[in-house]
């Protein structure tokens, strides 16, 4: 038991209960704790297998390696359409975890597996990606915006391509992409505060206000 996590779990508001349930299980699977993000990370010869965190609506378990899982009963959750490796499995009581322990234990088992086989999750490239008219439209515009939007780290630029394809309204697109363009020429990423840290960070509460135009 890492030191540092005993004091993250002492100072849990929510999930506590649950999350010592998660961090005794996962321990007994043999990885290695560790602090990382401000959260309990464990790793297997220094890789990430997987982190829990908690939520306000509830807490999880999160393999890096989620994609690569055999799901034969649907437990793991893709948090967005956006996130291509990782995957959860959420709880909302303790009595879920006590219930679970087997199907859980073995998702932690084949993660070490697959990490020991040096399997890598095969992420769609940026040029995968189809751009949106009304983003071309901008470029066209801007060449300026163009070049910031391209400058924009390739996972970045993947998640903005998304965000602004997945509406059916070229009207909407185009409010998007307005909406988002100051973030763009300051580097940021769709689900980046201010502060540089994302708000899926759980360090980061997502309370900061978006950047000033």
């Amino acid at each position: 038991m890492n030191p540092k996590v005993d004091e993250f779990l002492s100072n849990a508001v929510q999930w506590q209960k649950e999350m010592e349930m998660l961090r005794s299980l996962v321990l007994d699977c043999g990885l290695t704790e560790e602090l990382k993000w401000g959260v309990p990370c464990y790793t297997y010869k220094k890789s990430n297998i997987l982190i829990i965190h908690g939520f306000k609506e509830y807490c999880a378990l999160n393999f890096f390696k989620g994609v690569l899982l055999k799901d034969t009963h649907n437990i793991l959750i893709q948090q967005t359409e956006n996130v291509q490796a990782t995957r959860q499995i959420r709880f909302t009581h303790f009595s879920e975890i006590e219930n679970m322990t087997a199907e859980i234990k073995a998702f932690i088992f084949e993660a070490v597996e697959v990490e020991k086989a040096g399997i890598e999750v095969k992420k769609k490239q940026t040029s995968d990606f189809e751009i949106p008219e009304e983003l071309m439209t901008k470029f066209k515009e801007s060449s300026d915006f163009e070049s910031a939007f391209n400058n924009l780290t390739e996972g970045r630029k993947r998640g903005y391509l998304l965000h602004f394809a997945q509406s059916k309204q070229s009207k909407t697109r185009i409010s998007r992409i307005e909406k988002n363009m100051d973030r763009i020429f300051n580097g940021k990423g769709l689900n980046d505060c201010i502060c540089g840290l994302s708000k899926r960070m759980p360090n980061c509460d997502g309370s900061h206000k978006q950047l000033e135009k």
